[in-house]
C-alpha cells in the first residue's frame, strides 16, 4: 500500500493529465504527466449511500488535500486550512496568504475536499454556490486512477468563473476525455445555492441535473462511459496558461466556493 503522499502525487498528475488532454496539449507532455513510478496499490473500499450536511469534518469519510500542488495549469497549492465551516456551510477559499512559501511554491493557495472511499453507480448530488471571476473553476466531480489501482475514470460538474451562468460537463474513461458540453443554467451560479446532480447508470447513461431537471445526457455514443468506482471530490482553483479556456486570472482578493450538503445514493 502506498503512503498517502504518494497517492496524492499520483492523483494530481492524472488530474493535470485530464486538463492537458482536454486542451489538446502535446502527446509528449501528456505521456510525461501520466508516468507513475512504483507499484500500483489496491483500490480503496467501495462505499454505500450517505447524506453529509458538511456541518463537521467527518474524518471517516473525507480528507483535505494539504501541502502539495497539481502543478502545470493549476496555479495554487492545496491547503487544509483553506477549508472552513460556518452555520452549516463548508467553504473553499482561494487567496494569496503566505504565498509562495506556504503554497507549495505557487502564488496562490486553495482547497480540495475528497472522499477516502470510492463510489460506484448511483446518484451524486451537491448543493453549492460557485466562485465568480475569470480564470477560476469551482467543481463537484468523481475521479479514480492509478493511485486507486484502477484506470483513470472521471465525471465532472465544473462552473467556470468567467461565466457563472453556465456549467461545463465532461467525462473521462480510461484516460480518454474530450466530451465537454456547456449548459446554459438560466441563473447565476455564483449568486445563490443550487442543486447539481450526476446520475451514473450501469452500462447505460450519465445524466446531469440542475435543481432536479435533466439538462444533459451522455449515452456512450461519443465514447465509452466510465465503469470504475470513483472518489467524490470538490475543489476551487485558478488556472495559468489556459486563458483560452478559463480566461485570464487577475487576483483582486479572496474568492470562495461554498457547499451546503453532499448526497450519494447507491444504485
Amino acid at each position: 500500500m502506498r503512503s498517502r503522499t504518494t497517492q496524492h502525487s499520483t492523483t494530481r498528475r492524472h488530474r493535470l493529465l485530464a486538463v492537458a488532454l482536454t486542451l489538446g496539449l502535446a502527446p509528449a507532455l501528456v505521456l510525461g504527466l501520466s508516468a507513475v513510478p512504483g507499484l500500483t496499490p489496491p483500490a480503496a473500499a467501495v462505499g454505500g449511500s450517505f447524506v453529509d450536511n458538511l456541518d463537521t469534518y467527518n474524518t471517516a469519510r473525507w480528507n483535505k488535500a494539504d501541502g502539495w500542488t497539481n502543478g502545470g495549469v493549476f496555479n495554487a497549492g492545496w491547503r487544509a486550512d483553506h477549508i472552513w465551516r460556518s452555520a452549516g456551510i463548508m467553504g473553499l477559499n482561494l487567496d494569496n496568504a503566505t504565498c509562495p512559501g506556504g503554497c507549495s511554491g505557487r502564488p496562490y493557495a486553495s482547497a480540495e475536499y475528497r472522499t477516502d472511499d470510492l463510489y460506484s453507480y448511483g446518484r451524486y448530488e451537491v448543493r453549492m454556490k460557485a466562485a465568480s471571476g475569470s480564470g477560476i473553476v469551482s467543481s463537484f466531480f468523481t475521479y479514480t486512477g492509478p493511485s486507486d489501482g484502477q484506470p483513470w475514470d472521471e465525471i465532472d460538474v465544473e462552473i467556470l468563473g468567467k461565466n457563472t451562468w453556465q456549467m461545463q460537463t465532461n467525462y473521462f474513461t480510461d484516460g480518454t476525455g474530450g466530451h465537454e458540453s456547456i449548459i446554459n443554467l438560466g441563473f447565476d451560479a455564483a449568486a445563490g445555492y443550487h442543486d447539481y446532480a450526476i446520475e451514473w447508470w450501469n452500462g447505460g447513461t450519465i445524466n446531469w441535473f440542475v435543481d432536479g431537471s435533466l439538462v444533459h445526457q451522455e449515452d456512450g455514443s461519443r465514447g465509452p462511459l466510465p465503469t470504475h468506482p470513483q472518489r467524490i471530490m470538490m475543489n476551487l482553483w485558478p488556472g495559468i496558461g489556459v486563458d483560452d479556456w478559463l480566461g485570464p486570472f487577475n487576483y483582486t482578493g479572496q474568492r470562495t466556493a461554498t457547499y451546503d450538503w453532499v448526497k450519494y445514493t447507491q444504485y
